[in-house]
């Protein structure tokens, strides 16, 4: 049954990554628009209150935790338009196990984020940044933010499950824009105001993107909150990932 269903997953994967060929531009702009926003902050928009040394080291590991908060809208207007054009009707009538196709798309979009995590770390070494941590170091720090990925990917799939429709996805893509500001990816929380800075020291991405600093090594890195960004993605997983399998399943009734 297990591999049945690895094999239903994978020929999913493989139906999402077709897309890629024919949506080469759609892919190409995944791709610049992280690297858009870390030149923008970096060196346009500014910023860094509270930060000591040099605000790259800072930005960058923001940036990469940042990107993996965000552009989820194009995995959710992928599910809502299978919805949509009764594509998980076609899929409903064949001997398919259960929710592969959220698997499927879910690790198409995973492949694709570790392709964006690789181009934003040659971007930052082009400006001059090195992660100080070691290999081993820079590769748990990618863990990390896969990790993270993974849970705001399945947040954002049960979300378009309930939207059902394509032209609703945007409005609750919005909701996604708090999770990724309200952190403490472009400056510290203590040079926030108090009870905003609390809200963003709690926010999951904040762990995730300390940790990540302190992976790399960067001066003045907070230490122990890599058990945080393990804990709070797997909690966010634990709820949304049954929720959105649930969901599916009920609509292929």
């Amino acid at each position: 049954m297990t591999a049945h269903a690895l094999t239903d997953s994978w020929t999913m994967t493989r139906r999402e990554l077709a897309r890629w060929q024919r949506q080469p531009v759609q892919l190409a702009v995944n791709l610049v628009f992280p690297v858009m926003l870390l030149l923008m902050f970096g060196y346009l928009v500014g910023g860094g209150r509270g930060v000591a040394g040099d605000y790259r080291d800072y930005l960058i590991p923001g940036m990469l935790a940042l990107t993996m908060a965000f552009g989820l809208e194009g995995t959710m207007i992928a599910v809502t338009q299978d919805l949509d054009k009764g594509v998980i009707d076609r899929f409903r009538s064949m001997p398919m196990a259960n929710g592969a196709v959220l698997v499927g798309r879910s690790a198409a979009d995973m492949l694709q984020s570790a392709l964006t995590l690789l181009v934003l770390i040659a971007v930052g070494a082009a400006l001059g940044w090195r992660p100080g941590g070691g290999p081993a170091a820079l590769l748990a720090a990618v863990g990390l933010l896969l990790l993270f990925r993974f849970a705001m990917l399945w947040i954002g799939i049960h979300l378009a499950l309930v939207a059902g429709r394509p032209e609703l996805v945007q409005a609750v893509q919005i909701l996604v824009w708090p999770v990724g500001f309200l952190s403490n990816a472009f400056a510290t929380p203590d040079s926030m105001p108090g009870w905003l800075g609390t809200a963003v020291e709690w926010n999951p991405m904040s762990h995730t993107a300390t940790a990540v600093r302190d992976l790399f090594g960067v001066p003045g890195a907070e230490s122990g909150h890599v058990g945080w960004a393990v804990v709070w993605p797997l909690v966010l997983l634990a709820v949304f990932f049954p929720l959105a399998v649930r969901r599916f399943a009920r609509l292929s009734r």
